[in-house]
């Protein structure tokens, strides 16, 4: 398939844990149009250096005011023709102490309303419960409510009553022969043990985790939403 737009989280591209500038040049060369990231963003000290003067690469909205980088973007397909807004936001039920997503959804929608219908949400987020609340919350406000961060896709794509695509989890891309990523014996280890410990990140059944969305024209709703899993 083609696609107009390519998006994908890649907060935890470098290692485990978020990116560097080599990842996020390989990832913006390959086709990626926006990433997006999330509580691991800030992970690599690197980032500091680029993350102002990067426009494809976002981190949460719901940061304070003065926290490097930008939670949301307008980018243009690559024959010209069509704009899309991605917006980035994290939750707050086990999570750090972001302020409110709902509220911060409010204020940039009234930011690139005007820019383009086109709009797409990654909702990085813990709780399922808060997921669908913002699935829910932004029905018919923007194209599809994608949730990232847990990295297991789950099976509840659908188009909400308002016209909005959504799913749980869009999944990761990388090892599923793990837990979540990380070495299966070293978590298992540190269940056992209760004590700390570094995961590394495994290697096997690399596959891709992803959905396809299309959009109306006219409206910037959705008309599909489909998972995506491929084997690499």
């Amino acid at each position: 398939n083609t696609y107009d737009f390519i998006i994908a989280n890649g907060e935890n591209a470098a290692g485990g844990k978020g990116l560097t500038f080599d990842i996020v040049d390989q990832l913006l060369a390959s086709g990626v149009s926006v990433i997006t990231s999330g509580n691991h963003v800030w992970a690599q000290k690197e980032i500091f250096d680029f993350v102002d003067t990067t426009p494809q690469l976002i981190r949460p909205a719901n940061y304070p005011v003065d926290v490097p980088g930008r939670g949301f973007t307008v980018v243009s397909s690559a024959d010209g023709n069509k704009r899309l807004a991605v917006i980035n936001l994290a939750g707050q039920i086990f999570m750090n102490r972001y302020t409110n997503p709902f509220h911060a959804l409010d204020s940039i929608l009234t930011n690139v309303k005007d820019e383009t219908p086109y709009i797409i949400l990654d909702f990085h987020a813990e709780a399922t419960s808060e997921k669908i609340a913002m699935g829910w919350y932004a029905d018919g406000k923007v194209g599809a409510v994608i949730g990232t961060h847990t990295h297991v896709q789950t099976a509840d794509e659908r188009i909400l009553p308002q016209g909005t695509a959504y799913i749980t989890d869009v999944g990761m891309t990388g090892p599923h022969d793990s837990v979540i990523g990380s070495k299966i014996e070293q978590v298992i280890d540190s269940f056992l043990t209760l004590m700390p410990s570094r995961f590394g990140v495994a290697k096997d059944n690399i596959r891709l985790n992803a959905v396809q969305i299309e959009l109306n024209e006219e409206t910037g709703l959705a008309e599909n939403i489909e998972r995506i899993q491929y084997q690499i």
